[in-house]
């Protein structure tokens, strides 16, 4: 089944240059390589559908007040880094446009509730004779 995933506008994102964690030598001290994207989900041009189930995704990356914050520093190159950053947002709006399945309710067969109450008085006999016998002392 195919489903429609809007893709996100470069223009709708702001990327912000920040100085990478870890270690990289001098390097890593002189270059801000490392990115942090931030894409505001109610004002972006995603519908809202897609909006809606995108605040609804439990992701600590996605703040209370819907704006998603997503941090790339895997590389030394900048532009390879807001690749990657661009790269992960699409990949939940993606996973925010697929539309969950209907769950249809459905009852139990009956050999199924028969296993399950033999289960249950098996266990039951278990336990009753755990107890201390009457007239045994």
């Amino acid at each position: 089944m195919k489903f429609f995933a809007p893709s996100v506008s470069a223009a709708e994102v702001e990327f912000t240059a920040i100085r990478a964690q870890g270690s990289g030598g001098q390097n890593v001290n002189k270059v801000s390589n490392a990115v942090h994207l931030r894409f505001t989900v109610r004002t972006s041009s995603l519908p809202q559908d897609i909006q809606a189930r995108l605040l609804a995704l439990s992701d600590q990356r996605i703040s209370a007040a819907g704006v998603i914050v997503i941090k790339a520093q895997s590389s030394r190159s900048l532009e390879h880094n807001k690749a990657q950053a661009l790269a992960r947002l699409q990949d939940l709006v993606d996973r925010a446009a697929r539309v969950p399945k209907r769950r249809l309710a459905t009852r139990p067969t009956l050999g199924s509730e028969q296993r399950r109450l033999q289960g249950k008085a098996k266990r039951a006999d278990i336990k009753s004779q755990r107890c201390r016998v009457a007239g045994v002392d």
